[in-house]
């Protein structure tokens, strides 16, 4: 696989106290199975869909008890951590973890940008990221839902060198990031429908055979639907808290409803 341009989503992760009831939800909603856990690496537990890389998740480090709930980390592609943290800081963001090598698979990054976005940078190596996108079980897509778009706009656009076009809709601010020719990425502004005790955030959407039958599953295995289903031209989908209170989608890409909104 050829390495991916900068700034293009390649991977993701979560942290859960209860690891073994995460595997179960996520089995259950997306139908991922589950590799051995890496004690090498503090007990890192990768997902599967049809033998295919998708996510992974990890307990805490010993002496994190008192960590923020569990949320999705989503890692863009960097040919060079090192030179993205430093981009992060120039543009005013934060470093939460400075690039550190993960055995000879890459090397990682954790991030904030200054609207409070949590985020990470991956520079493969031997591990390349998804094995599977757009299609169910795998990452689709995912939107940056922020409080402060201007800050984010400026601030992901000279990190990872974003081209942006905005939907021509008086009502909606909503932004999409290309790295090169490719749509790599979502900008949404959080209004009041959200709590104010919820951070600016990443929101990965993860492809379905059945959004309906994906929400049945979260709620039958602890989750909770927060929005939707709902038909879009970009599929029928819904938001959802997993038992740990993780924000995740689940869209069905092959459902549209709609024309597609014009950009400019």
């Amino acid at each position: 696989m050829a390495s991916r341009p900068e700034g293009t989503p390649v991977w993701t992760d979560a942290m859960y106290r209860d690891v073994e009831r995460a595997k179960s939800f996520y089995g259950d909603v997306l139908g991922w199975t589950f590799g051995e856990s890496s004690s090498e690496y503090g007990n890192y537990t990768q997902a599967y869909k049809n033998g295919k890389a998708v996510a992974a998740v990890v307990p805490p480090m010993p002496g994190q008890d008192g960590e923020p709930q569990s949320a999705w980390c989503l890692y863009f592609a960097s040919p060079d951590a090192a030179a993205t943290a430093e981009k992060i800081k120039s543009a005013g963001g934060t470093v939460l973890m400075e690039p550190m090598a993960v055995g000879d698979f890459g090397t990682m990054c954790l991030a904030k940008d200054p609207a409070g976005v949590a985020f990470g940078v991956w520079q493969a190596d031997k591990h390349e990221g998804f094995e599977l996108e757009g299609e169910p079980g795998g990452y689709a897509w995912a939107e940056v839902f922020t409080r402060e778009p201007a800050k984010s706009d400026a601030f992901f656009t000279a990190v990872f060198g974003y081209t942006s076009k905005k939907v021509k809709d008086d009502k909606m601010d909503f932004r999409v990031f290309d790295a090169g020719s490719e749509s790599v990425l979502g900008r949404m502004v959080m209004g009041s429908e959200f709590p104010p005790e919820v951070p600016s955030y990443v929101q990965l959407y993860f492809a379905v055979d059945n959004c309906d039958k994906a929400v049945e599953a979260a709620e039958r295995g602890g989750g909770r639907k927060v929005f939707g289903p709902m038909d879009s031209p970009f599929g029928r989908f819904a938001a959802i808290l997993d038992p740990e209170g993780a924000a995740f989608a689940v869209i069905d890409m092959k459902t549209t409803v709609g024309d597609m909104p014009e950009m400019e």
